[in-house]
């Protein structure tokens, strides 16, 4: 038997006022975003803004649904909005924040698991790392230089295909 060990590296901030100028900007887009989520059920709105390599930004939100299941989180809104509007672009980075109406959130916010696959699959559709950018309404940043620090051992096209 042979044992895998993966590690996964993240820098911490204490404040978004740490962060370099292209990403405090990215935040902030993001933070604006979260004003328009449809969260009416959860009352947890997600704001998400995606850099392209082209300088565009794209903002998503969450959209929820009273049929819970087919609901959308704002980073795979921003995601597809981002391939449906600049096909063949590349996805530089992406900001999330979140926005609560019961309690305060002071910590970052992560992906959840069908948002990891999805930001997965950009970086192998481009063979380029994205960059996530992630805080609460207040308190810490984590930045991660590409989506595998969350998700080492990926699904992706290449599993679709005989060796």
């Amino acid at each position: 038997m042979n044992q895998t060990e993966w590690v996964s590296k993240f820098s911490e901030f204490e404040s978004v006022n740490e962060l370099n100028e292209e990403d405090r900007k990215l935040i902030e887009q993001a933070r604006q975003s979260v004003m328009s989520a449809y969260a009416p059920y959860s009352r947890f709105s997600v704001g998400a803004a995606v850099l392209l390599e082209n300088g565009q930004v794209m903002l998503g939100n969450n959209q929820e649904n009273a049929s819970y299941p087919i609901g959308m989180c704002a980073e795979r809104v921003a995601v597809f909005a981002a391939a449906a509007n600049f096909p063949g672009i590349k996805i530089k980075s992406i900001a999330i924040t979140a926005l609560s109406k019961q309690f305060l959130i002071d910590k970052p916010i992560t992906p959840c698991g069908a948002c990891r696959q999805a930001i997965a699959e950009y970086e192998h559709r481009y063979s380029n790392p994205i960059r996530l950018v992630m805080t609460g309404e207040t308190g810490k940043v984590l930045v991660a230089d590409s989506i595998k620090h969350f998700l080492p051992y990926q699904f992706n096209g290449d599993d679709l295909k005989a060796k």
